[in-house]
C-alpha cells in the first residue's frame, strides 16, 4: 500500500529493494524537513533517527487524495486509453467515466493495520 510504503509502516521485507526505497523516501522527507521555515514545526517534527515518521504521516494525510488523483487520472488513466484505442481501433470504452472530477480517495484503509488488510 502506498500509503503504508510512504509512512515507514510496510510490512514487507521481501528484498534490497525496499531497503532502497526507504532510504530514498528518508532522504526526500529529510529535504522536506530542511525547507521548513517555521520553529515549530521544525522543533515538532525534528527526528533524530532521520526517519521523520510524524512529518511522513502528516505529509500523507495532506497529500493522499492528490496521489490518487495522479494515480487514477494520469499515468493509469492514459494507459488504459492507449490500450483501448489499440483494442477498438478508436474508440474508448471509458470515455465520461473517469473517477478524477470526484476526487475521492475509495477507501479508508489507512487507518486499518496491514496486516488485517
Amino acid at each position: 500500500d502506498i500509503g503504508d510504503i510512504i509512512r515507514g509502516k510496510d510490512l514487507y521485507r521481501g528484498n534490497n529493494g525496499k531497503d532502497k526505497l526507504e532510504n530514498n523516501l528518508k532522504e526526500i522527507f529529510k529535504k522536506i524537513y530542511g525547507k521548513l521555515t517555521d520553529r515549530r514545526a521544525k522543533d515538532h517534527y525534528q527526528d533524530e533517527s532521520g526517519n521523520y515518521y510524524q512529518l511522513r504521516e502528516d505529509w500523507w494525510n495532506n497529500n493522499k487524495k492528490m496521489v490518487w488523483r495522479a494515480i487514477t487520472c494520469h499515468a493509469v488513466r492514459k494507459l488504459l486509453i492507449i490500450l483501448e484505442m489499440h483494442v477498438t481501433g478508436g474508440t474508448t470504452l471509458t470515455q465520461g467515466k473517469c473517477r478524477c472530477p470526484i476526487y475521492k480517495v475509495p477507501t479508508y484503509f489507512d487507518y486499518v493495520p496491514q496486516y488485517l488488510r
